[in-house]
């Protein structure tokens, strides 16, 4: 086949195709007497392969390495490999036309919409009320729990539905209170160190260990005042 073909038959441009070449990410067949290249269908295999790591973040240097460790390979299992990756991409797609499809059922969207519906009920009762930081929490873990593979939300969902119960519950909206007091306050405040400790307290062990290994600033301190992002960079080193 021709380049054009082989492009097509992957769904890439004929540029693209040239720029793995340049990288050495994909061989240049020979040309015929004719002077143009005939690819064959393990050029498409290894055209598809390196556009599937593309697809899952891998920058160019990585996708080498990754070939480098296939070659060598019988074509078959290269081709079985493609195959799992294609089916994993398949079932991650149905899951979230699955979770769209309740979304658009939903006469009236609310907050909880965007999320699945375990973690949406589990949020109506650890972020209830109108506190701005539970408003932020709640969008948080929303964010989290549309990337998260499905073994991580079941993780999150089962560490947070402990703070569900109806006491844990009222604690947490006090805590959430105390934070929304924070607001106008300066970072040596002495009530940063009392709601950092009752946070401490409040929250199960996994999630403070989790909260430990994010970056000290990352974006989950977004749209805190000084004194509030303080309250977590304490628990965060706890």
């Amino acid at each position: 086949m021709r380049i054009g073909e082989l492009a097509a038959l992957v769904g890439v441009s004929t540029r693209t195709v040239r720029h793995y070449h340049r990288e050495g990410l994909l061989p240049e067949p020979e040309r015929l007497a004719n002077g143009y290249r005939e690819y064959r269908m393990r050029d498409a295999v290894l055209l598809a392969r390196v556009r599937r790591l593309v697809e899952l973040g891998m920058s160019l240097d990585e996708v080498r390495d990754v070939l480098a460790d296939d070659r060598g390979r019988d074509l078959r299992e290269v081709l079985r490999e493609l195959d799992a990756d294609l089916a994993r991409q398949e079932d991650a797609i149905r899951a979230r036309r699955a979770r769209l499809a309740l979304l658009l059922e939903d006469g009236e969207l609310n907050p909880d919409s965007a999320v699945s519906p375990e973690l949406g009920e589990v949020l109506r009762e650890i972020t209830r009320g109108d506190s701005k930081i539970a408003e932020l929490d709640r969008g948080m873990l929303a964010l989290v729990d549309t990337v998260a593979r499905p073994a991580e939300r079941a993780w999150m969902i089962e560490t947070l539905r402990p703070l569900a119960e109806p006491d844990m519950a009222a604690r947490g909206r006090a805590l959430y209170a105390r934070l929304d007091e924070l607001a106008d306050a300066d970072v040596d405040d002495p009530r940063v160190a009392e709601v950092a400790a009752e946070l401490v307290a409040y929250m199960p062990e996994e999630l403070r260990r989790a909260m430990a290994e994010q970056d000290a600033e990352g974006p989950w301190l977004d749209g805190m005042t000084p004194a509030q992002a303080e309250v977590f960079r304490r628990v965060r080193r706890w």
